[in-house]
This record gives structure tokens, sequence and C-alpha cells, in this order.
């Protein structure tokens, strides 16, 4: 077969597979994710041995050590996927829940049934657990997933795979429900992303030149995640000792992820106060600050902001720091040089707060709380599968229910129209 055929016969199988997993049972689905997690502990020696496979030619390929490190399925990693399954097994099921109903004067009865998408493909770089995590969510939400792993982790991927189609067909559910690509080759990616007859959404994970490639290609709607280019707005009145915990939290605690905080707003008015103490504690978390004037005459460590500063995502412990003279030119900046992903503003002015978080078009805008909140688990979402920053079909995190669809359902006694 060619790589062409190969990939449409990949497509077609999971769109088959996703009609039967669309009815399957909660119980069903649930079954499979607890079966899964057993196998995966069962079959550790064999899964950590096709990874070595990848970790070996990895560092052959003179990869960095946090490229091998986050390639690297380690005792742990499986601990994790299997406390993820756990607790998307937990989750309650989305798909069948009426989300809305009414009855028309003529008696029809109307209501909006959730439904799984249909089938996602899914494409990322490096982490093997994205793999399990990955067909977790799509598998409780009823989709079918074609999933398309770093070819650094091709081993650790197609291992996984042939474990979850295991236990999907001891469910009785096909094992096409989730396909692992069987190739390495790159085109794979552009042909996949051709199979619009097939897939119904497309998810990419990983960096922005990664998405860029997936949007450009292609036919199918993706779910958009460029960067995340996160700002704190220190208002004119707020807490300062709680401002500073706030940002050494969004910046310090995990730099090298989206919701980090890159960018630093502060009005002018709070700046000499609040400035001095933030430098402090910046400097202990081993934050390098890079100011734009304002901040360099109060902060003159500080190294200077040059324009590209304001659109950066470092994902280092560097954060760039703007005086700003009221709210809304902090907003305008937010507009001007955000990303849409998360935004917050640190005040105790209510009125300020409510403008703030009515005027700022982020997918997840915070008063008084780190920018780090932006995440499926700790938003109570249970788990996810991505952030959008585009606003179709889902904004933020997506858990179950932003893989899920609805249906209009239309109940009649005969009725005809007139």
């Amino acid at each position: 077969m060619t790589l062409e055929s190969t990939i449409q016969d990949i497509a077609k199988k999971a769109r088959l597979a996703s009609r039967s997993l669309a009815v399957a049972s909660t119980d069903r689905k649930n079954q499979v994710l607890q079966d899964l997690a057993r196998r995966l502990t069962e079959m550790k020696p064999e899964i950590q041995a096709e990874n070595l496979k990848d970790l070996e030619a990895a560092k052959a390929k003179g990869l960095s050590s946090a490229m091998i490190d986050r390639l690297t399925i380690s005792d742990g990693t499986i601990a994790s996927m299997i406390q993820g399954l756990n607790e998307v097994t937990e989750l309650p099921d989305p798909v069948g829940t009426i989300t809305k109903s009414w009855t028309r004067p003529n008696g029809l009865e109307i209501s909006k049934k959730r439904i799984p998408l249909g089938v996602i493909a899914m494409i990322y770089e490096s982490r093997p657990n994205v793999t399990v995590d990955a067909a977790a969510l799509c598998l409780k939400a009823g989709n079918s997933a074609i999933l398309r792993g770093g070819s650094e982790a091709f081993h650790s991927n197609t291992i996984l795979a042939g474990i979850i189609g295991d236990v999907l067909e001891d469910a009785g559910l096909s094992r096409e429900s989730v396909q692992v690509l069987p190739v390495k080759d790159r085109e794979a990616i552009t042909v996949l992303l051709q199979q619009e007859e097939f897939i119904d959404l497309v998810i990419p994970r990983g960096g922005e030149a990664l998405i860029r490639f997936v949007v450009k290609n292609s036919t199918i709607p993706v779910l958009k995640h460029y960067k995340g280019v996160c700002h704190a707005y220190v208002d004119h009145d707020c807490d300062i000792d709680k401002a500073v915990s706030i940002c050494v939290n969004s910046k310090a605690q995990r730099p090298g992820v989206c919701n980090a905080l890159e960018t630093l707003l502060v009005h002018e008015t709070m700046a000499p106060a609040f400035l001095p103490r933030m430098a402090e504690a910046f400097t202990k978390a081993c934050v390098e600050m890079r100011g734009c004037p304002k901040t360099l005459e109060i902060i003159p460590d500080a190294a200077p902001a040059d324009d590209n500063d304001w659109a950066e995502e470092y994902l280092d412990l560097i954060v760039a720091v703007r005086v700003v003279e009221s709210m809304d030119q902090a907003m305008d900046h937010i507009a001007t040089h955000g990303s849409d992903h998360t935004d917050v503003i640190l005040t105790n002015d209510t009125a300020n707060a409510d403008i703030f978080v009515n005027t700022v078009s982020s997918s997840m805008v915070g008063v008084n709380a780190s920018t780090r909140f932006n995440d499926g688990g700790e938003l109570g979402l249970g788990a996810e599968i991505g952030i959008s920053t585009s606003k179709l079909h889902a904004f933020g995190p997506m858990g179950l229910e932003e893989l899920t669809s609805t249906k209009f359902v239309v109940l009649g006694k005969g009725h005809t129209r007139l």
C-alpha cells in the first residue's frame, strides 16, 4: 500500500469504529480504562524495553537532556498514566446528557443532546504518556482517536497502541477506536491532515512551529494554541504581599509551561512600592527581569526590554516588565501583544476587576490568582486534552465535555409543518 492509501485506510477504520463507540455504555468505557490501567502495570517491563530503544536512538542523535527526560517512561511516568486513567474513569460521562429542552406552542418537544465529535486526530511531540492520556479522554467522550506522536517516541507509542487495542478488543469494542500511525515519515502528517471526509477535529500539541504547520496544511478544523503569552496586571490598588506571591508562583513554579507568566504590567502609582519588592522576590527565584525605561528607573539592575520582549513566550526564568499609566493601557497592551491564553489582574478595586474580566478576551481571566490555574485539573475538569486559544468550538482547557458537541432531538406526534 502507498502512504496515502495506508493513512486513508486508518481514517476510514477510525470513522467506522466511532459509530459503535458513540453508543458504548459508560460502564463499558470505564471498563476499558480500568483494564488499561491494569495492563500498563502488568506490561511495564515490555513497555520500558521498547522505550529504551527510543532513548538509545535519541542519545545517538544528540537530543537534549530535556527532550530525553520527556521521552523517558519511568516507573513514575507509568504511575502517572495509571492515575490519569483512574481520574478519567471517575469523571461523569457527558455523552447522552440533555443540555436543554423546551416545548413549542404546537406541542413539538425539542431538546439538545450531547454527542461525541466523532474522530479526533492528535499530533504531538516527545511525551509518550500523551498517547495514553489522549486515548483515555477521547474514549470516555465516545470518540475514535488517531494519534501521531513524535518519531523519536515511535517504539514507545507503538507498544502502547497495541496494549490499548488489545484492551478494546477484550471489551468487545473495535481496536481501531485508537490507532497510532505506523510510520515515521513526516509526510504522513500532511496526508492525515487531508482526510476531512473521515476526521472531525485535529489537535496539535507541541511547539508553535508544529501548530502553524498543522493549521497551514489541514483541511480539517484545528484546535489552535500557538503560544501562551500570559500577563499579570498589578493595579493601582492591590495587596503587595499577595501580588508578589502570585507573580512568583505564576513565573517560577514551572516556567516552561504555556500558562506561566511572561509579562508583568504595573500601574505607575503602584510601581515605586511594588517593583523593589517584586525584584527581590524574582532575584531569589532566579528570574531575570527585562524592563521598560520606567521600570529601569526603579530597578536599574534589570535588563532593558526591547519591542520583541512584549510578545515573547520565554518558557524560561525570564519576565518582561512594563509600567503603565492606567488599566486601559494595560488592557491595550494585552490586546496587542497577548495570545488569548491567560491574563490576570491583581487588585482590591472590585469595579476594575469587573471591567478587566469583561474586557480581556483570553481563555482564562483571573482576579487575584496565579496564571498557573489555567489547567483542566485545576479548573475542576479532571483532565484535559489541550488548551484552545480559538473560540470555536471550545475556548480554554478542553476536558470531556469539550470533546463533545450537541444535536437537536425533535419529538413529534405526527406533526407536519404548515
